[in-house]
């Protein structure tokens, strides 16, 4: 890190900062965040002086064309190091995050997500103008070589790590008519390559880019496909639908563009994306053994499910064999995973229930503000399961009320989950010594749930170290 430290000096006049790693998933290069008084900047410690290169010169060239890129500060002679501006912590990844996990997209996530595609065009084309390509790593354009490395890469790192019987040859056939239509487009654009959520930095609001060293000259479409089409971003189809417009009005600033054809177009790039992505999840998470990546395999199998409903008869073999790939057992399973809902009962003064599935929970009512029977001695034997707690509950009419306004929140999340094949979620409800009131919430949302959507759903009274299972009747 001595060189990092370098940099920091000969450019801030500041000695000995503090060092903060940061963590990259799926990147060989190392970063930090260097501070010092009022200056802080990100170093980044490269293994590939290529790949390096690429980045500086290219960040240079964007920076200069007036594009949202963080400004490279400080090289290192051996290109081996390299300072750039600090744009701090957000991502836009992170800031979708409640539309990512629901689907439903908030007015402020979509205005971030706008803005983001508009400026996309911008960096595509302004981005080329005056660009020397030569300086991309490892080739200056897409190209037939280029389209090969990431088609095998499919084959290679994921197709084959199924134990599918396929024929090779026949696969060839169809990359080779793949290839030759992904390639019939001559552009002179920046073909971002990488250009996905977690690469779009927030910085008091409005995008700005990064890890863009992979770019080349090439065609348009890929970069929306890569973007809209991102395994986890769980776009609906309406949203990518209104991205696509909002891109096309950009693009026209710069030429005018046949909506009809561009929409043909991109889906060849949407699916060539779609197979470049499961060979990078199969070698960083297969072969490099990063759970993250492995974990975003069905994601991308449902996009690739998506697609192929429409066919692509012009690839009759690499379609048989994606359709056969997407079938195979260790992916329906995962595509037929059900849900199910832990309900449990508790006492507060003895601490709010952990998840076992390790997804952090999901809800906990608070119900001490009902009243409470437990304050009535001959109420003191018995629980919400029991007759005379049951009557006394219902008369007073509080918990009614209560769970009137619980169940229709409940049934969207159950609903919604089902609808992402979400495996797990808990549902706890509390009061003061988890007998009464918990009690009998617990059982009524538990059999509730059960009851309107057939799932599995395991009902816990914890105080009372009673376990009741409603089993699934789909």
């Amino acid at each position: 890190m001595q060189q990092l430290f370098s940099l920091f000096k000969d450019y801030t006049g500041k000695s000995n900062p503090d060092i903060e790693p940061i963590p990259s998933s799926g990147s060989n290069r190392r970063y930090f965040r260097l501070k010092k008084d009022d200056f802080s900047l990100i170093g980044v410690a490269g293994e590939s002086r290529e790949e390096n290169r690429a980045f500086i010169e290219l960040g240079n060239h964007f920076y200069r064309q007036h594009l949202n890129v963080p400004q490279v500060v400080a090289v290192s002679n051996d290109e081996m190091f390299y300072l750039q501006e600090d744009l701090g912590n957000e991502i836009l990844f992170d800031a979708i995050k409640a539309g990512r996990a629901t689907g439903v997209f908030s007015h402020e996530e979509k205005e971030l997500l706008h803005k983001t595609i508009a400026l996309l065009a911008d960096f595509q084309v302004k981005g080329a103008q005056g660009l020397n390509f030569n300086v991309c790593y490892p080739l200056p354009e897409l190209n037939r070589r280029s389209v090969n490395w990431d088609l095998n890469y499919f084959k290679y790192s994921f197709l084959k790590t199924t134990g599918m019987d396929f024929q090779e040859d026949l696969l060839e056939n169809d990359f080779d008519r793949f290839t030759d239509t992904l390639l019939e487009d001559k552009s002179n654009t920046f073909m971002y390559r990488d250009f996905q959520s977690r690469n779009v930095m927030l910085v008091n609001g409005n995008p700005y880019f990064i890890d863009f060293q992979g770019g080349r000259k090439g065609p348009v479409y890929y970069d929306v496909a890569s973007f809209l089409w991102q395994a986890k971003a769980n776009f609906p189809s309406e949203l990518r639908d209104e991205l696509i417009l909002t891109y096309l009005d950009s693009l026209n600033k710069y030429v005018d563009v046949d909506e009809s054809k561009f929409l043909d177009r991109l889906r060849q790039f949407v699916l060539f994306r779609t197979l470049q992505v499961l060979g990078a999840y199969g070698f960083r998470g297969y072969f490099e053994k990063k759970p993250h990546f492995i974990q975003s395999i069905p994601f991308a199998l449902n996009n690739l499910r998506e697609l192929l409903k429409d066919g692509f008869d012009e690839y009759p073999y690499l379609t048989k064999v994606l359709n056969e790939m997407t079938e195979l057992k260790q992916f329906t399973d995962v595509k037929k995973r059900e849900l199910e809902v832990r309900v449990v009962s508790f006492a507060y003064k003895k601490g709010i229930p952990n998840d076992p599935s390790g997804n952090g929970g999901g809800y906990v009512f608070d119900c001490r503000a009902i009243n409470n029977p437990g304050k009535f001695e001959r109420y003191n034997n018995f629980t919400g399961l029991d007759e005379p707690v049951i009557q006394f509950l219902e008369e007073d009419g509080e918990i009614v009320e209560f769970l009137d306004t619980i169940y229709p929140l409940v049934d969207n999340h159950v609903k919604r989950y089902m609808d992402r094949h979400f495996t797990n979620l808990m549902i706890a409800f509390g009061c003061t010594g988890g007998q009464h009131r918990s009690v009998y919430a617990a059982q009524h949302v538990a059999e509730h749930i059960s009851k309107k959507f057939g799932i599995k759903v395991v009902l816990i009274h914890r105080e009372q170290n009673l376990e009741q299972e409603f089993k699934s009747r789909n």
